[in-house]
């Protein structure tokens, strides 16, 4: 395994410009969730004529599956890349900026895309020296609830593979730094929407109105009394209102408010007392004030939970491949962004690590910002350790 490993490795480098190519034309040509089509034709065509089955259209989505067949029996392992952008108009001072107006990757689902299909390439050149079988998922609309993975996996996409891995390039991180995390490592989310319905009126008559921006405004303060006042210190809880629509008039009061926000937790117990406590508190608050509310309050993707054992095996793997490029291999903290491949982890033992996308000494703009930029050392990196933790779980299982 260890030739077959450095043949990998070998030949991702020799392949490096390859892959920038890639990346920077999809980062060309962002699209939304679930309006991926045509990154969904392009990565379909990058496979055409290789030897492998591809299935396009796969979910809810444009989702495509690629299934290698090695040359000998062993386990089966789905990798999984997201290829989505974002609904921001892109600041960034690239030459491969966006061309699509206010659509931007920029969360680096175009640089997972772009490794994987070399990666995926690669492993096919190999095929006939891989025991057992791997599957390239090529999942869309990550960033969207109710998010892409859920579709993928209700149609069957990890039916006959044993274990999922995954990663995320993140510019929080140094280049070179790889991160893990077994169990509990990103948050699960809920995302709400509350319309207040009161009584209109004039503003130097407020006694004969029921005012909306008053109740709302009590509600929003109320509501962070749940994480400071209900939960657990030691538990990772955040509220947040996003957006509170109450605009009008100086002198009338408002008949009618709109709040949207979302829910953040890192366990389901967590997740069960704040939508308690929230309707809880709503309802109160709107009884108090003789105003009504609707309510949409949706739970969505689950806490990603990494399993113990792949996620140590990655860990070591990494750790013994001694790459050029990997400066420091670590257990981070907790991550409070969600993720929907929670969703196939809760269908399989998963693991899902952090690539580190900033040059060192740098400043770097947070995922979702209009200026957000890789450091593209990351994607090389990103392929040679996800390839060197196929070839050990492909011949060495979980436990080896």
């Amino acid at each position: 395994m260890n030739e077959l490993q450095k043949k990998l490795s070998k030949r991702l480098s020799e392949r490096e410009d390859e892959i920038i190519k890639l990346r920077r034309h999809m980062h060309e040509y962002p699209e939304l969730s679930f309006q991926e089509e045509k990154t969904a034709q392009y990565i379909a065509d990058f496979y055409r004529g290789k030897d492998c089955v591809v299935q396009t259209n796969f979910g809810d989505g444009y989702g495509i599956l690629v299934d290698i067949q090695g040359g000998m029996p062993g386990p089966s392992l789905a990798i999984r890349a997201d290829f989505d952008a974002l609904p921001i108009q892109e600041e960034a001072e690239v030459s491969f900026a966006s061309k699509n107006p206010g659509v931007m990757h920029a969360c680096g689902h175009d640089a997972h895309t772009a490794y994987m299909l070399v990666l995926a390439d690669t492993l096919i050149e190999l095929k006939n020296e891989l025991p057992g079988r791997v599957r390239i998922i090529h999942q869309p609309a990550e960033e969207t609830p109710p998010g892409g993975a859920l579709g993928m996996v209700k149609a069957g996409c990890l039916e006959g593979y044993d274990h999922v891995i995954g990663a995320h390039v993140l510019t929080s991180f140094e280049t070179g730094k790889v991160a893990y995390r077994e169990g509990e490592v990103m948050s699960g989310r809920t995302t709400f929407k509350v319309v207040l319905h009161g009584k209109s009126g004039h503003g130097s008559m407020p006694h004969d109105a029921n005012d909306t921006i008053v109740a709302a405004s009590q509600f929003v303060t109320a509501l962070q009394t749940i994480v400071s006042r209900r939960v657990n210190p030691f538990d990772m809880v955040a509220v947040t209102i996003g957006s509170f629509d109450g605009k009008g008039s100086a002198n009338v009061i408002k008949d009618t408010v709109e709040l949207v926000g979302d829910v953040r937790i890192m366990t389901e117990d967590s997740r069960e007392l704040v939508d308690r406590e929230f309707k809880k508190l709503l309802a109160g608050i709107c009884d108090a004030f003789g105003i009504t509310y609707e309510l949409d309050y949706v739970h969505d993707y689950p806490v990603l939970v990494n399993d113990s054992a792949l996620t140590e095996m990655i860990a070591r793997a990494t750790r013994e491949a001694n790459f050029d490029r990997v400066t420091e291999v670590f257990r981070c903290d907790q991550l409070t962004p969600s993720e929907d491949f929670a969703y196939y982890a809760e269908e399989k033992p998963s693991s899902f690590i952090f690539i580190g996308a900033t040059k060192k000494g740098n400043d770097f703009y947070p995922h979702h910002h209009p200026k957000f930029v890789i450091d593209e050392e990351c994607l090389l990196i990103s392929a040679q350790v996800m390839g060197n933790a196929a070839l050990h779980y492909l011949f060495n299982g979980v436990d080896n």
